[in-house]
């Protein structure tokens, strides 16, 4: 397991956070723009929704090994073009052209080596069999390690460094995922070719089969508009009007990975006790409470220390997805369900990045309050849909 799923997990992690995290900040210090910031992480999300069209269906045929070293070779290449680019390009069309780019390409590179990642993590739950939340637990963890470390790492480089440093890391990271990919989840001989829309549709009817995951899925789609506004807004509300640097930005999301994992490990724990849906429905508790009250937030310390208990709640509830998509999910068509299932979930962040693009600074508050609230609707609608499931009720001691 470790040498097989963790060790990949944890370097293609690291390379997704830096780069989620750090090549917004990175149009911000190029353009100087909040308008473009919001618009380079739409650019970020909106291709990567799109890899989801075949990124299932590449794994379902060609199996992790292959498809998570072609994809972290291929992000390697093109952020080390870019740190070639940037210095050489004077502020302006060129430079901003090429973050944009950037911003765009790495958003489906990552999104296809996250697939393959969580495709082989996905399976190693399933043959765990009735401890495969605590498998989840793990790779929740590694995911949250590198939140943890990839903002901050991201900032720091970006703030001493300049751009290339940062570049040559996330490249570093992708190269050592290619050669640590995991050996397995290969099917005996390839499966025959089929159209990449025939996965979605694979992914869809069999989540239309399973009502518990389809609601849990809606809710968590709701509450994913007030987090990827929150992630979007960032740099523009720490940088722009606290007057704060990148490297603090990158803070801010080390510290609420730090709580998101304390999370992971508590819910691991109660879990075995309690069973999913209680631990659902505390995690999304916390997490709309927290997020209701950021918008009134007065200053930086606040604004992180509320960002910090939203990230612990959503961390919570994101173990029992994967807890209860890996006990759900049949094995042949897991990884055409798990991209329709993520495809779903991250719909709402190109929005939020098209929010931050189009309203003025000054009423991002407004935005994230009204956004809160659709939050808290959501999750309180899909766990009292999913109170009486037995899957959710049964605890896994």
């Amino acid at each position: 397991m470790l040498r097989g799923i963790y060790l990949p997990r944890s370097t293609d992690a690291a390379a997704f956070a830096m780069a989620t995290y750090g090549i917004p900040l990175l149009v911000l210090a190029t353009t100087n723009s909040a308008a473009l910031t919001g618009l380079a992480f739409a650019l970020e999300w909106v291709p990567r929704l799109g890899a989801f069209a075949f990124a299932g269906a590449l794994v379902d045929r060609h199996g992790t090994t292959a498809v998570l070293r072609s994809a972290s070779v291929a992000r390697a290449l093109v952020v080390l073009a870019a740190a070639v680019l940037l210095p050489k390009e004077e502020a302006g069309l060129g430079a901003t052209v090429t973050v944009m780019v950037l911003a765009a390409s790495t958003g489906v590179l990552t999104e296809c080596s996250y697939i393959a990642a969580e495709t082989a993590g996905g399976v190693a739950s399933g043959e765990a069999g009735a401890r495969a939340h605590r498998v989840q637990s793990v790779l929740l963890g590694i995911d949250q390690v590198a939140t943890l470390s990839g903002p901050a790492l991201a900032g720091l480089l970006l703030q001493w460094t300049g751009a290339s440093g940062m570049l040559m890391v996330i490249a570093v990271f992708s190269l050592l995922t290619s050669v640590l990919a995991p050996r397995q989840y290969l099917r005996p001989e390839p499966a025959a070719a089929q159209p990449f829309g025939k996965g979605l549709r694979t992914g869809w009817s069999t989540l239309r089969a399973l009502p518990a995951l389809g609601w849990l899925v809606a809710g968590l789609t709701v509450s994913n508009l007030a987090v990827g506004l929150l992630q979007a807004a960032a740099p523009v509300i720490i940088v722009k009007q606290l007057g704060h640097s990148t490297a603090d930005v990158g803070f801010i999301w080390s510290i609420a990975a730090v709580a998101s994992l304390g999370a992971v490990l508590l819910c691991r724990r109660a879990i075995d006790r309690f069973g999913l849906w209680p631990v659902g429905v505390v995690s999304a508790t916390i997490a709309a409470t927290a997020c209701l009250a950021v918008s009134f937030a007065a200053g930086y310390h606040a604004y992180l220390a509320l960002i910090a208990v939203l990230m612990a709640g959503e961390g919570g509830m994101t173990v029992v997805l994967r807890t209860l998509r890996s006990r759900l999910i049949p094995a042949d068509v897991f990884g055409a369900t798990l991209s329709l299932t993520i495809l779903v979930l991250l719909l709402p962040f190109p929005l939020a990045g098209v929010l931050v693009a189009g309203v003025p600074p000054a009423q991002l508050g407004h935005v994230i309050t009204g956004c809160a609230v659709l939050q808290a609707a959501g999750l309180f609608t899909a766990f009292a849909r999913l109170r009486a499931t037995p899957t959710l009720r049964a605890s896994f001691a």
